[in-house]
């Protein structure tokens, strides 16, 4: 399934219909695509839970199709106002995900789509952004006249775009790449990405209102979809910690925290990763893990807890409610800065 979520299939998914499943949400983490990590985050999987089913059930009010059967409790699937504690497993909709070959001239996807019937997980990431931070990607792939800003240059300061913009990258590929949308239509199945895109919107208007409501900024995110009966649903989760970048009093509440942490804390893994990633790519060969020789470091026991604290704060203030008996987010706010 992943580094940081477990699943069991209580249905496998058919060529043209859905099956069923549960998520196990993990106190695992991952960054720079390396898989589990050294150390565990407490409270993390019960976070991203519970943030997970509350935006759902949110987008189930808003028309938005999603895979979302509701949470677990002692065997039973509920609504998450219905929870008595922070949920750690979820039930969902399943679709088939047929294996993606790759041999020497690249990966296979018309291998993928035979095997994908009407009913797949789209093997895309489609990204909305509603900034522009320093360091961030688009920089290097888009002038700022693309993406609707009326500048002659990127400035080294933070950007909020007039309009958000959609990406599409690669789902199922060892090193993530960024798409023409010639290419990402062409890796989709789909004769038109349009309803891919109008999802990925409606995806970021409710994730970004619920964000205003309680102080947050909302900088970008991404969801997974399947295709299934000619219609595009939501699948995965979304507008979690994880999948999305919040901003609150300037703390970015994200793995992204534990991610610019790596660079400083252990640049030496972080760039033989990337040397890794390079040198798979010269050798046309898709796992480039095999080739770094450096192990990342595992965390000081004080970062630990302090990711646990935005992960587990940073839930309370997002959806409401006490989930978790965890330091109020503005103490977390100061702690993170007197680390940094």
């Amino acid at each position: 399934m992943g580094s940081v979520k477990e699943l069991e299939v209580e249905e496998p998914a058919g060529s043209e219909d859905l099956g069923r499943g549960v998520f196990h949400f993990t106190d695992d983490y991952s960054v720079f695509d390396w898989g589990k990590m050294p150390d565990e985050i407490p409270g993390k999987g019960r976070s991203l839970c519970t943030m997970g089913a509350f935006n759902f059930e949110l987008l189930e009010t808003e028309g938005v199709s999603t895979h979302y059967r509701g949470v677990l409790e002692d065997g039973d699937v509920s609504e998450l106002s219905d929870a008595v504690d922070a949920p750690r497993k979820m039930e969902v909709d399943l679709a088939q995900v047929p294996d993606l070959p790759h041999s020497d001239d690249g990966y296979d996807y018309s291998a993928f789509h035979a095997a994908a019937g009407s009913c797949y997980l789209v093997p895309l990431e489609v990204v909305f952004r509603n900034s522009v931070p320093v360091g961030s990607s688009l920089r290097s792939r888009r002038t700022p006249e693309e993406v609707g800003l009326d500048l002659p240059k990127w400035p080294d300061e933070h950007v909020e775009l007039p309009e958000p913009v959609i990406e599409y990258s690669t789902k199922f590929e060892e090193k993530d790449r960024y798409l023409s949308e010639g290419e990402a239509r062409e890796i989709s199945g789909l004769d038109d990405l349009t309803p891919l895109e109008e999802v990925a919107r409606d995806v970021n208007r409710v994730v970004t209102g619920r964000a205003g409501e309680v102080e947050f900024t909302h900088l970008d995110g991404k969801i997974e979809c399947f295709y299934h009966d000619g219609e595009v649903m939501v699948a995965d989760v979304a507008g979690t910690f994880d999948e999305n970048r919040f901003l609150y009093s300037d703390l970015q509440l994200s793995k992204e925290y534990v991610r610019q942490h790596y660079r400083r804390y252990d640049p030496d893994w972080v760039e033989a990763v990337d040397d890794a990633k390079h040198e798979a790519e010269e050798r046309g060969v898709a796992d480039w893990r095999p080739l770094c020789e450096i192990q990342p470091k595992p965390l000081s026991e004080e970062l630990v807890q302090l990711t646990s604290d935005i992960y587990r704060s940073g839930c309370n203030h997002y959806t409401g409610d006490t989930w978790f008996d965890a330091p109020a987010l503005d103490d977390v706010v100061e702690r993170a800065r007197d680390l940094s």
